[in-house]
């Protein structure tokens, strides 16, 4: 019968497992700190503060929270800019129509002028139109985050629910309440009131929410107003196609500065007025105190 083999294992550490050390008396020198050829480009970022869960720009924080508000908040703010420029654009066209209905008092114009002055009109009244849907579109999306975050902040949520908002924006009449109650009631939220005090806008609201009423009120009488054929009702529908848009851009230019102004409200610290600082020269400043002379031969 055959016997297994009795073998021992024996565990060794590699080559080079373990630090040899240096005999005594050839350790070189110590030649102070390390230098560098260039100055070293690794350190510290410069960024003297950053958001607690994200870092601001970054898209992995979610879209209800205080910065996914900022980021929506610059593209509604650009949306809205780009919406007075083209609604100015609009108001030049319509007053240039109105200049060329005076000037054909007195003798026939230039077919070339006529049709570029209808070019310019209907490319601006279309342009408006898409810019201005786009523009809405941010805006209440910006409203409802807002409306969340804000709830989050101060403990209670709003009185009215997204979809009652969004039918106080389409019935007409009530439209020019309910917008203007919800944004006072975000910034009151904002400002973290309790729930127990009034609603009191600022006067960035109140002339916001007037621009509102007006433009709201000229679209209507415009609308109207475009039924009677008569030429004298036509001369007067392109002046008030002209204050219409000028009633736009003016309700676009009011609707960026309240958006910003409540974001700024919502943001723990608004991240575009930190500026870095350092000290350059101290002027007039007291001498440190100087420490305690050792006595000679005392331990430390």
């Amino acid at each position: 019968m055959l016997r297994p083999l009795r073998v021992d294992w024996v565990a060794s550490p590699p080559p080079g497992a373990y630090a040899q050390r240096e005999p005594a008396g050839q350790r070189p020198p110590y030649d102070g700190p390390p230098k560098y050829p260039v100055p070293p480009k690794w350190g510290f970022p410069l960024l003297a503060w950053r958001w607690p869960t994200a870092v601001p720009g970054s898209l992995d924080s979610p879209a209800d929270s205080v910065d996914g508000v900022r980021r929506l908040a610059r593209t509604a703010s650009n949306a809205l800019w780009l919406l007075a420029v083209v609604a100015v654009w609009a108001f030049g066209s319509e007053v240039w129509r109105y200049v060329l209905v005076l000037l054909s008092r007195f003798g026939a114009l230039s077919s070339g002028v006529v049709g570029t002055s209808d070019a310019l009109v209907v490319s601006a009244s279309v342009v408006t139109s898409i810019v201005s849907f786009v523009a809405l579109a941010l805006t209440l999306l910006w409203v409802r985050r807002a409306r969340n975050v804000s709830a989050e902040a101060v403990g209670y949520g709003p009185s009215r629910s997204d979809r009652e908002v969004l039918i106080g924006m389409i019935v007409p009449g009530v439209n020019l309440v309910i917008p203007g109650s919800t944004v006072a009631e975000l910034e009151h939220a904002a400002l973290l009131r309790p729930a127990s005090v009034r609603p009191a806008p600022s006067r960035l609201v109140l002339w916001w929410w007037g621009t509102w009423v007006a433009s709201a009120l000229l679209f209507v009488i415009t609308v109207a107003w475009s039924f009677r054929s008569s030429v004298q009702a036509q001369a007067d529908g392109i002046v008030l196609h002209a204050l219409s848009d000028l009633a736009v851009a003016g309700v676009a230019v009011a609707t960026a500065l309240v958006v910003r102004r409540i974001t700024t409200l919502l943001l723990p610290v608004d991240a575009d007025s930190v500026r870095l600082m350092r000290v350059v020269e101290v002027r007039d400043a007291p001498e440190p105190p100087l420490r305690a002379v050792r006595a000679s031969g005392s331990l430390r």
